[in-house]
């Protein structure tokens, strides 16, 4: 892949993610559990539902690496975690029952957190319940895990609960950067723990990678990334930090001068695609990397890839529905936020209630262009023709001046317009986001407040 790092640099802008549009930000307490319960019924009544896909929230860890921007609860007392699993069976059950038992899961995601800070019989516990609630066929059962936290009794456990994939939070494997982030952890113990990944037959492993962590160099991210390349796992994830300690007020442990610059940055995430690809990894998209062979490069050829709240996946057909404090629940036309505060949750799962606080119902032209979005970010390309057939519009009239804000990037030779079809090039996939967010109403809008998002690069 070719990479101009002075077009990176000139990208180089905060935007969303858009594991949703729109983003979580636009979220509203207008939106609550009755709307959501309302909907749930609705879109089970149809001749026809979705299929299903289940996210599973467990916020606790035992200690706070400083780069974490997810919602989590710091504790060591393992008779809260019990309680919170027991609230977990309460709303799982809650939601259920309100579901036609055909309904078929084709995917499961534990995440966190540090899901697999529950013990071995937890996990084993926690799901079997989940799988008497719902019908499982066939399905991608996926689980975040820290390698420093795996007794020799999780990953058997992990592997008898019906886990098939595993994704371990590796971030770097120098130790000054990992103890300047507060996450001690050997390479050998890391490598170690992706040998046993593999011997307990896990169909599919991914390591998470940070860069632009305190400490970090061009010559101590190549070794990271080298081993990582040798120990051979079916996918990468590879994410830019986001240092945003008015946000986050635990990044303020990092010294703002241990930060790469930006050009190291760019030079890094150069040598990242570079080394990756070299090595037979294909690129999937914003900073995801998987084996030519994997689900998500099978995807990527066939235009089936989908993106949600746990970033690419299949499955696009499917409807999320999100379980434990924090988690959003992604129907066809609602998004669902639970409440992010534990005694919040626990006492509306008390009342009767679904944990919902936020949410959002998307309008006709929020379809519109979540399809336009999700096209760019995940298949790289937009049929004008197609999306007028779906929606019913004049592609070029509607879109008039998304269509104006795109001059740039073919001026620079990012994207190219031919036959009808929008098309990334190879040269503008790493700013996908910046090409998509020429589609989104609500930046163009004035409100999309650059600080809620990280930058592009």
């Amino acid at each position: 892949m070719r990479i101009d790092s002075e077009v990176l640099k000139k990208y180089n802008r905060a935007g969303p993610r858009y594991t949703s549009y729109p983003p979580a930000p636009h979220f509203g307490r207008e939106f609550g559990s009755d709307e959501f319960y309302d909907e749930i019924v609705r879109t089970n009544g149809e001749s026809n539902p979705p299929l299903l896909s289940i996210y599973v929230h467990i916020p606790f860890c035992p200690s706070r690496c400083y780069f974490c921007g997810c919602n989590v609860t710091i504790t060591r007392n393992r008779r809260r975690i019990d309680r919170y699993v027991r609230y977990l069976k309460a709303e799982i059950y809650a939601v259920a029952r309100l579901l036609g038992s055909d309904r078929r899961v084709v995917q499961m995601h534990w995440g966190g957190g540090t899901p697999t800070y529950l013990s071995a019989d937890q996990i084993r516990d926690l799901s079997s319940y989940i799988r008497t609630q719902f019908h499982f066929d066939d399905a991608e059962v996926s689980i975040e895990a820290d390698p420093r936290g795996l007794g020799p009794e999780h990953l058997p456990a992990i592997r008898e609960a019906g886990f098939n994939r595993i994704s371990l939070g590796v971030q770097d494997l120098n130790p000054i950067v990992l103890e300047s982030v507060n996450r001690a952890q050997s390479e050998l113990e890391t490598l170690s723990v992706i040998d046993q990944c593999r011997e307990v037959g896990f169909q599919s492993i991914n390591v998470d990678l940070i860069y632009g962590l305190p400490y970090q160099s061009m010559e101590s991210y190549s070794h990271t990334i080298d081993t990582i390349i040798a120990a051979s796992p079916d996918r990468l994830a590879v994410f830019n930090y986001a240092h945003v300690p008015w946000l986050k007020k635990h990044q303020r442990a990092i010294p703002d001068h241990a930060l790469p610059t930006p050009r190291e940055r760019l030079n890094m995430l150069t040598m990242i695609v570079d080394r990756l690809t070299d090595a037979g990894y294909e690129y999937i998209g914003m900073d995801h990397f998987a084996r030519p062979e994997d689900e998500l490069a099978r995807a990527l050829e066939t235009n089936s890839l989908h993106r949600n709240f746990q970033g690419y996946t299949t499955h696009a057909e499917a409807e999320t529905y999100a379980f434990g404090v924090s988690a959003i629940s992604q129907l066809r036309n609602v998004y669902a936020q639970n409440v992010k505060d534990e005694k919040a949750y626990m006492k509306r799962i008390d009342n009767g209630e679904l944990p919902v606080e936020l949410g959002y119902r998307l309008h006709d032209d929020d379809h519109v262009r979540r399809h336009i979005i999700m096209q760019l970010l995940c298949n790289g390309r937009v049929s004008k023709r197609e999306t007028e057939q779906r929606f019913g519009i004049d592609f070029d009239e509607y879109f008039k001046e998304s269509l104006n804000g795109l001059n740039e990037f073919v001026n620079d030779g990012l994207v190219e317009i031919e036959d009808g079809v929008i098309r990334i090039r190879e040269t503008g996939r790493l700013i996908s986001r910046n090409i998509a967010m020429t589609f989104d109403a609500y930046l163009n809008a004035g409100d999309g407040d650059a600080a809620r998002y990280s930058r592009t690069i």
